[in-house]
């Protein structure tokens, strides 16, 4: 199980770094930054449940859905903004 949760750790590192570079990438719109910050956020969440399910303790998921929950409000009102302002 360890050597699992590693490979899956070290995935999620390379998709955290593919993600930040896109949100760091001149030229880039405020559309794309914000999926990218919203895929970042969706690896943290992964993350940390591949973290929960390696040390076998449930004591994370409720901070799981409350991140989960906080990212989607915040992602609806990011893009409300958007249509809004037309961008």
């Amino acid at each position: 199980m360890t050597v699992v949760t590693s490979i899956c750790l070290a995935m999620l590192v390379l998709s955290a770094t593919l993600c930040i570079a896109r949100v760091i990438r001149p030229g880039s719109s405020l559309a794309d930054r914000i999926v990218a910050l919203d895929s970042l956020l969706i690896v943290i969440v992964g993350g940390l449940a591949v973290y929960t399910a390696r040390i076998d303790d449930g004591v994370f998921l409720g901070v799981l859905v409350v991140v989960s929950l906080l990212g989607f409000l915040g992602t609806v009102t990011v893009a409300r903004y958007i249509e809004r302002r037309g961008a």
